[in-house]
């Protein structure tokens, strides 16, 4: 089978609204499926994100606005679409869990475990956090029962539920993590998750029942209960393009699902490991199902310090800058500015240094100066072979870093680029040698050099910076679709070839505009 790729953003809890936080993490996910795009081809990469929709918090959310829950999600699911679409995140599939589609493969899955027998009923008492939606054991939690990620006072529930064999995966998980270095990324994240996964596990409760919560998906061997909301969301990765193609049949759909999952790219943050390095892998095997090919794992962005999350209060809204800053920078920003893996700190000041310095002066003026001589000293037209003193190698070395998940380096290098491309302006000077007439090959030849490089660059930012790829191929009077594939090498420009004036792409700012 030929290589290929389905890359996930988790599946975003919609009891508010897409933050720079969240959008970093689907911005990420973003520039990996474009760049295995291209490298691939479009049908051998699938993109997959969504709205996790279901659960007592949504449920709890939607009564504290007077909603029923589904108008509630429906609202809220559509401001997380239209965040995403808005900062061009080019996802194939936008998956909601209340997607009649989605709950009927859930429910199969559902089905298929219970056959399996990994799925058994008892009475249990437990401390529950409900803004995690989970139950703890005693020793995870805070001094006086808090939650650790909230906070918070945790309830204690007795009730009768049903809960997964997730011990009897435990040591089949850990082996497979041991023996795959790059099965979750980076490493030190790889060796948290070996940390969970030394000791005995506690079988994990995967149903709520209706007399407390009904606001989810109803289990299909037994209608007095619906699933937990995480077992829920998981199969959202799978349960739309697995049953796009033949809704009525689920055995395909179970094949179709295997495909999947064997090539999928997870990208996650750091505060939902566990769920997906303890939890998800049991749950797949239960259902037969073999394990994902990669977990990719980001830090937490803070503003001022602190975590962005909609709990700390200190949100900000990631088209707010798309509006005020113009397209891309957003984007160029998080990717430039965060390691990542690690923890990040999102600052409006630094956005703008970063924007006047390296998209205003570097990228912008060099376009500018490159497009405007070409008009002034060639009429807009190539007149020689470009070639001479071009970089060969970096699309190659720009790809690797994007593979490693080093976002910050692989920009870093195209920014290599455009510094000794505006250095190779100084030092051949040609608007100085445009004043002799017996320089004009001279001149064609540098400014077709110069034109070659813009057209790389165009390439190379293509999954960084989209909308800027464009313009910049409409600029040279290419097709955007068509030569954004062929990047940094392949068939260059042509002598004849035209190209237009230039427009300014990334005007400056002087003061900081309202976000």
């Amino acid at each position: 089978m030929s290589e290929r790729r389905h890359i996930t953003t988790a599946i975003f809890y919609c009891n508010g609204t897409p933050h720079v936080g969240s959008a970093y993490e689907a911005l990420a996910a973003d520039v990996f499926a474009r760049y295995w795009r291209r490298r691939l081809g479009r049908g051998r990469v699938t993109f997959l994100s969504g709205t996790d929709e279901h659960g007592d918090k949504i449920r709890r959310a939607a009564l504290a606005e007077d909603l029923a829950p589904k108008v509630y999600t429906d609202r809220m699911s559509a401001l997380f679409r239209e965040a995403w679409q808005g900062l061009g995140v080019s996802f194939d599939y936008f998956v909601r869990t209340t997607d009649p589609i989605h709950e009927r493969f859930v429910q199969e899955m559902l089905r298929r475990t219970h056959e399996n027998g990994d799925l058994y009923f008892r009475d249990y008492e437990g401390l529950y956090c409900v803004d995690c939606e989970r139950f703890y054991p005693e020793k995870e939690l805070s001094g006086g029962q808090l939650c650790p990620v909230h906070n918070r006072p945790v309830e204690r529930i007795s009730e009768g539920n049903y809960f997964l064999r997730i011990e009897k995966y435990r040591e089949q998980v850990r082996d497979h993590i041991a023996k795959n270095p790059g099965f979750i990324r980076p490493e030190r994240y790889r060796n948290e998750a070996l940390n969970m996964l030394a000791e005995p596990l506690t079988d994990l409760c995967i149903s709520r029942p209706k007399s407390r919560l009904d606001w989810g998906i109803e289990l299909p061997f037994d209608s007095n209960y619906v699933t937990y909301v995480w077992y829920d969301a998981f199969w959202a990765y799978l349960s739309v393009p697995a049953l796009a193609e033949n809704p009525g049949d689920m055995d395909a759909a179970w094949r179709r699902a295997a495909e999947l999952i064997a090539c999928s790219e997870h990208f996650i943050g750091k505060d939902i490991l566990k769920t997906h390095a303890v939890y998800w892998p049991p749950i797949l095997m239960a259902a037969g199902l073999p394990l994902f090919r990669r977990l990719n794992v980001h830090g937490w962005l803070n503003f001022g310090g602190q975590r962005m999350s909609k709990s700390s209060g200190n949100v900000r809204d990631p088209v707010s800058y798309e509006r005020a800053f113009g397209p891309d920078v957003l984007r160029y920003f998080v990717m430039r500015e965060l390691v990542y893996g690690l923890d990040g700190d999102f600052s409006e000041e630094r956005l703008v240094q970063r924007y006047n310095a390296d998209l205003a002066n570097d990228l912008g003026n060099f376009a500018s100066r490159v497009l405007a001589m070409a008009q002034r000293y060639c009429q807009g037209e190539v007149r020689a072979v470009p070639g001479a003193d071009l970089e060969t190698n970096l699309q190659e070395r720009v790809g690797r870093k994007i593979e490693e998940l080093d976002f910050k380096g692989a920009l870093e290098e195209i920014w290599l680029l455009i510094a000794e491309a505006n250095n190779y302006i100084v030092e051949t000077e040609p608007f100085k040698l445009a004043k002799d007439p017996a320089n004009a090959a001279r001149v064609e030849q540098i400014l077709a050099n110069l034109l070659e490089i813009l057209r790389m660059l165009a390439g190379f930012l293509e999954p960084f910076m989209p909308v800027t790829s464009w313009r910049l191929f409409e600029l040279l009077g290419l097709n955007p679709e068509s030569d954004a594939a062929k990047a940094a090498s392949g068939e260059g420009l042509k002598p004849g070839h035209r190209v237009k004036p230039p427009i300014a792409l990334f005007p400056r700012i002087d003061r900081k505009p309202a976000a």
